[in-house]
């Protein structure tokens, strides 16, 4: 029988099994086998935690009989005792996801302290100071973290005493009164949990062990999950490791860095330093870090040691690394690295940068984009002319790039009350943010904090978010109990709008007018690798000329969905789109289409100029005709408009009305009602294609029947529209080429995929209605109850955002398959708003789909993600 293997040494994995050890695991294996200096500790693998839950959270005694073994191995090889009244051997244990969740789950430090191991290394270090130091931490983030006490219990007695002696900073406090705050600690933990602090260091390690595991289920964590995409079965591994500690003195400190800018992308070592600190003071804020170009000329020889095993690590791991580390009188040790997050631009420079260095291939510097974080290089950014009158009240440290505006709140709980309710854009204002703050860093548009520097918890999350952030605000002051701010003495309430500059730290009262951003030389080199590399085409969603300009600029091959109806909507059209909905006969219906056909057409001849060579897929009508008909009190004014009576068209609002008008009379139905629509639309694209063609560019138009649910539909509508383009044709004396098709969005439509290929030259999947109709959820109304299936992990993920491959997906391989085998030279794609989503687009690159469809800024997207598809999958 084979032995199942729960625990590793650092050393006995590699970088490649993160989806077991977790990322940090992986990477500390990976570094003790180079032979970077790492403290010595083992992996408890990710299995680990899926049996926690499997076994109603608890570990099975197993696992605790080799933590104890494997424990014993790290004291054989530190020479130290976990537990040991003369030397004892303290540990740090921290989570490590296979992907990276910076800040979500707990991390217990100093582990293994006790009374009687404080007196020991007392006498070892003759430093009282830093030993009842490190005591009092252990205690409040063992209290906190494992056994659920209230962080404002532990802050109130350290700030009580720091106000008795009027100390402006931590490191004023005297061993004695850091003895004083460890005693008192222990006091409130002994009163919280009902029992006294624990005093045997493996119960210590068991129930660490245990929060770790369950930090991976709490709320924030499952956020977090949710809005990054991270699967919720994957679990957490935990690293238990030899401490060692920055806070011995002045020849002690901790750091955090980056290989490279992880703002601009730029190569050079990037990040923050503190003296006698450990490493959460960094990430909390609490006091003001150096730059590393500070710590360098304090220490260079140390610097250079650090600098050299960076260089090491970028060519090892080919890539930007994120690196924590710790000096012990004057010894370097790496706590990890890992591939460090980054903004869209910077990923973008770093890929590019590495393969002319030699680092990657253009393959593996495509594939190593977050294809997500491009989506940060399409934001608007502040219009230079609006700045100029812009006054800045304050600024701090330029900590996520880009631009943006908001009501400002203080809370996260409150921003996401009232993004829910109004849907307003929000800025989020607080002292410092921390984990818990996940929910409102979601929805609002960026963050300022008065405490943190470039590598705070808000800082590290607006870059992975691609939201913009200014950190360290030192003259911002929070009143959240009474809701308002303060800058320089001047108050400011909440919901007061403000604007925001990552990339300067600069902050404006105020609404600041933005515009589109400009894009680097990088980030076009990287979309025509992509180019080269995918083989699913790009197309755009687009409506009109300037949305089809911006589309080709981007790369598309195409208009893959033209929605007419967005055209009727001009104050030029509206009325006699309208007066064509209110006739009660054909030939007043074909009237009034006779005036809307100029303004078709126009249309047309634009898209098919502008996407000269390019197919231009346009679709019929689509929507039910009460959309285009005036809400009951606009209908007086309307109807003298019209030159109506108002009762006339009450009586046509009440004879449209529908109950469900998502499921009635729409799409191909209301062209088998009124063919004359569908015949004035066929002639204004093909009228519109002659004329482009005449000009001597080549037209490829695509016209695409809407919402079918039987082949019939198709027929019938594909012979009057085949009649009519035909006879334009012949009476142009031109040749023309084009195509009809259908858009497959019902259920039914997909069953009968092998049918409609026969009749159909091209099929393109509307999935918005396609989900709607499988699942039977309104897509307009899913939001109300969506967010507590996924809560509730009935589904893993909102549907309408990456495509259900299960269910849905089901439906699209089997229309695909059956499509193609009746009519092999078919083209397929999909146009709905899953064209531009990753996951999605992977899925239909497997799936053998010929294109997808997106808006015009979801191109770049859908470029990187086709292309990492096709590496992914060959």
């Amino acid at each position: 029988m084979v032995k199942v293997k729960r625990i590793y040494m650092f050393g006995e994995g590699t970088k490649e099994q993160k989806n077991l050890l977790g990322g940090k695991g992986a990477n500390l294996s990976e570094m003790k086998t180079m032979g970077v200096p790492v403290p010595a500790g083992y992996t408890i693998t990710t299995e680990m935690c899926t049996d926690y839950y499997a076994n109603g959270g608890k570990n099975s005694d197993e696992l605790l009989a080799d933590m104890r073994e494997y424990t014993k191995r790290l004291e054989e090889e530190t020479g130290k005792k976990f537990g040991s009244d003369t030397d004892p051997l303290l540990l740090s244990v921290r989570s490590g996801a296979r992907v990276s969740m910076p800040g979500m789950m707990d991390t217990i430090l100093n582990l293994g302290l006790t009374d009687s191991a404080v007196a020991a290394m007392i006498a070892k270090t003759g430093n009282p100071k830093f030993v009842w130091d490190i005591y009092r931490r252990f205690i409040q983030m063992f209290g906190e973290v494992v056994q659920g006490v209230e962080y404002e219990l532990f802050d109130n007695v350290l700030e009580t005493i720091k106000e008795e002696n009027g100390y402006k900073g931590d490191l004023e406090l005297t061993a004695a009164d850091w003895k004083s705050v460890a005693t008192q600690y222990l006091a409130i933990v002994a009163k919280a949990t009902g029992k006294p602090f624990p005093q045997d260091p493996m119960v210590q390690l068991e129930m660490a062990v245990n929060a770790v595991f369950e930090s991976w289920d709490t709320p924030r964590a499952v956020i977090y999950r949710d809005h990054n995409g991270i699967a919720h079965h994957w679990g957490t591994a935990v690293n238990v490791q030899e401490m060692v500690f920055g806070n011995t003195g002045d020849n002690s400190g901790t750091g955090v860095l980056f290989t490279r800018n992880p703002k601009t992308g730029e190569k050079e070592t990037w990040g923050e330093f503190l003296f006698n600190a450990q490493g959460e003071d960094i990430v909390a804020g609490i006091r003001t870090p150096l730059k590393l170009a500070e710590f360098a000329e304090v220490s260079p020889k140390i610097y250079k040691e650090l600098t050299d095993i960076l260089d090491n690590l970028e060519a090892h791991y080919h890539d930007m690394q994120d690196v924590e580390f710790t000096i012990e009188e004057g010894v370097l040790f790496l706590l990890q690295t890992r591939n460090g997050k980054r903004t869209g631009a910077a990923g973008i420079k770093i890929a590019v940068d590495m393969h002319e260095e030699g680092l990657l291939t253009k393959k593996e510097a495509v594939n190593s984009i977050d294809v997500n974080a491009i989506d940060q290089l399409l934001h608007p950014v502040f219009n230079e002319e609006a700045m100029a009158n812009a006054e800045i009240l304050t600024t701090g440290l330029a900590a996520s790039p880009g631009a943006a505006t908001g009501k400002i709140v203080f809370s996260s709980e409150k921003a996401a009350k009232i993004k829910d309710e109004t849907g307003e854009k929000l800025l989020l204002f607080r002292k410092e943010t921390s984990p818990e703050d996940i929910e409102g860093m979601i929805v609002c548009e960026g963050f300022v904090t008065q405490l943190g520097g470039m590598t705070s918890h808000a800082a590290v999350v607006a870059r992975g978010m691609g939201k913009c952030c200014v950190s360290g605000c030192g003259e911002l002051s929070i009143n959240e109990e009474e809701g308002y701010m303060t800058i320089n003495g001047v108050k400011y309430p909440e919901l007061t709008p403000f604007s925001i500059d990552g990339t300067t730290g600069n902050v404006y009262a105020g609404t600041i007018e933005t515009k589109d951003p400009e894009f680097s030389e990088e980030f076009q080199t990287i979309l025509n690798w992509a180019s080269e590399i995918k083989t699913l085409g790009v197309k755009a969603n687009a409506d009109n000329k300037r949305d089809a300009e911006q589309a080709l600029k981007f790369g598309a091959e195409g208009i893959g969905l033209c929605r007419t109806e967005h055209m009727f909507f001009d104050e030029e059209r509206i009325l006699d789109v309208r007066r064509m909905i209110i006739a009660d006969n054909t030939a007043d219906r074909e009237e009034a289409l006779a005036k809307i056909l100029p303004h078709q057409l126009k249309d047309f001849t634009e898209l098919f100029t502008a996407m000269e060579g390019k197919t231009v897929c346009i679709r019929l009508l689509d929507p039910p005709l009460h959309e285009f008909l005036p809400q009951l009190d606009e209908v007086p004014e309307v109807a003298k408009d019209l030159g109506i009576k108002p009762e006339v068209l009450e009586r046509t609002l009440e004879t449209l009305h529908e109950f469900n008008p998502m499921l009635g009379h729409r799409g191909c139905r209301l062209a088998v009602t009124y063919p004359e629509i569908s015949v004035m639309q066929a002639k204004a694209i093909i009228m519109a294609a002659i004329a482009v063609a005449k000009s001597g560019k080549v037209v490829k138009p695509e016209i695409m029947i809407p919402l079918i649910a039987t082949v019939a539909e198709l027929k019938y509508l594909k012979a009057f529209i085949k009649e009519t383009a035909d006879n334009l044709i012949a009476e142009a004396g031109i040749d023309l080429d084009y195509k009809i098709g259908t858009m497959v969005e019902t259920p039914r439509a997909a069953l009968v995929g092998g049918q409609v290929g026969e009749e159909a030259e091209f099929i393109s999947y509307g999935t918005n209605d396609l989900t709607q109709m499988t699942f039977g959820f309104s897509r307009d109304d899913a939001g109300k109850f969506l967010k507590e299936y996924a809560t509730k992990k009935i589904i893993p993920n909102d549907p309408f955002a990456a495509v259900d491959q299960e269910g849905v997906g089901q439906l699209v391989e089997m229309c695909t398959k059956n499509a193609k085998t009746s009519n092999p030279n078919i083209v397929i794609g999909v146009c709905g708003e899953h064209g531009g989503e990753p996951s999605s687009i992977d899925f239909f690159h497997r799936t053998g789909l010929d294109y997808v469809s997106c808006s015009p800024f979801r191109i770049p997207v859908a470029i990187v993600a086709a292309a990492q598809a096709e590496l992914r999958n060959k």
